[in-house]
């Protein structure tokens, strides 16, 4: 839904002291910002709001091409609202952490129905929406309604440690709360929404995790981090834990058509609403999962074992060939038959994905 983008707010300027800070970086980002981004163009509340889940903890170039698929099949929060969460995963798949296009479903739901298609426009109005933190509605107030809010994601994070030396991992309560303070202080009063565009442009191509261009950099002439001369020491790091390891077989079962089973996990935990191949604990609960679905196994070839990293822990997954002998009655759950090839317009993880394409190069040899 496109609105008319009011006046900047000039309510709550920012403290004396951090002017400066906004104006080098509104300088710097007048002549070397990115302003040609796909979400920059046509700026509704939508599309800032569609954008900045999708860049949550995913890069620039990865997010593009998502965000013109999505966009050019849901133009508006009523389009996405009517769609089927199916398909919705299915454009999803690839960008990861699903939980994102699935709270994005249902706000989209609550926006049309409940706010007949408008957005909120206050803080506590966005943030009691599925998916939506104090961040995002922060960007999507100040970019798409042009109100003097505070934002800080990854990028803001790192680039407001590095400049104030704020030792300590952002995720630790402490660290946040005073980076939160800094944030809040170094918003100007005017164009809020460029300095929103700027801060977080800057984080992403000059204040980056490993390489930081500082030479480059509009801060760096008060810097406290480049003036320790350890700018990537900021800002910490996560504490490192090992991360646990949970493991399952991953049941790969073909018709003699070729066709290969998909069964639709539950709604929520990982991989919700997706589409994967059955699991079994090991081997000897094969024949029992494959006579839930409906299926009477034949041949079954275990394949070599791979990984897949979560946040918080390790998934080790054996992928087993098994040819399906017969198929005695229709199984329980939500399951489909599909063409390794050409699965269709549903949702897949990445490694169901890959496995997928693995079985299709096979067969066209």
């Amino acid at each position: 839904m496109k609105v008319r983008l009011p006046r900047e707010s000039a309510t709550r300027p920012a403290a004396p002291g951090d002017r400066q800070f906004a104006s080098r970086l509104l300088r710097w980002f007048d002549h070397h910002g990115r302003k040609d981004l796909p979400w920059q163009r046509d700026i509704t509340p939508y599309r800032v709001w569609l954008s900045e889940i999708m860049l949550q903890q995913t890069q620039v170039a990865t997010v593009m091409p998502y965000f013109t698929r999505f966009t050019a099949a849901y133009p508006t929060v009523e389009a996405l609202a009517a769609a089927p969460l199916d398909a919705v995963l299915h454009l999803w798949t690839g960008l990861g952490y699903y939980a994102r296009a699935r709270n994005l479903h249902r706000a989209a739901e609550i926006i049309a129905t409940e706010h007949r298609g408008r957005f909120p426009d206050t803080l506590d109005g966005l943030t009691a929406l599925p998916g939506i933190g104090r961040s995002t509605a922060g960007a999507i107030l100040a970019i798409a309604f042009r109100q003097r809010a505070t934002i800080l994601d990854g990028n803001v994070k790192r680039v407001l440690a590095r400049h104030r030396a704020i030792a300590g991992w952002p995720g630790d309560g402490k660290v946040a709360a005073a980076l939160w303070d800094i944030a809040e202080a170094n918003t100007p009063g005017s164009r809020v929404a460029d300095y929103t565009q700027a801060i977080m442009d800057l984080g992403a191509t000059l204040c980056t995790r490993a390489r930081p261009r500082c030479g480059e950099c509009p801060l760096s002439a008060d810097c406290e981090a480049l003036a320790q001369g350890q700018p990537t020491a900021y800002p910490g790091k996560k504490p490192r834990k090992a991360l646990p390891v949970k493991t399952t077989l991953l049941l790969m079962i073909r018709d003699d058509e070729g066709r290969v089973l998909l069964e639709q996990r539950p709604p929520a935990g990982i991989w919700g609403g997706l589409w994967s191949f059955p699991e079994a604990d090991s081997e000897d609960d094969i024949p029992a999962t494959a006579r839930r679905l409906g299926v009477i196994p034949g041949a079954i070839r275990p394949a070599a074992p791979r990984r897949h990293t979560f946040s918080h822990y390790h998934l080790d997954y054996t992928p087993v060939h098994i040819e399906a002998g017969a198929r005695h009655r229709v199984g329980e759950g939500q399951t489909l038959w599909t063409d390794p090839a050409a699965p269709g317009g549903i949702g897949l993880p990445a490694p169901v994905k890959a496995l997928l394409d693995g079985l299709a190069a096979t067969a066209q040899r």
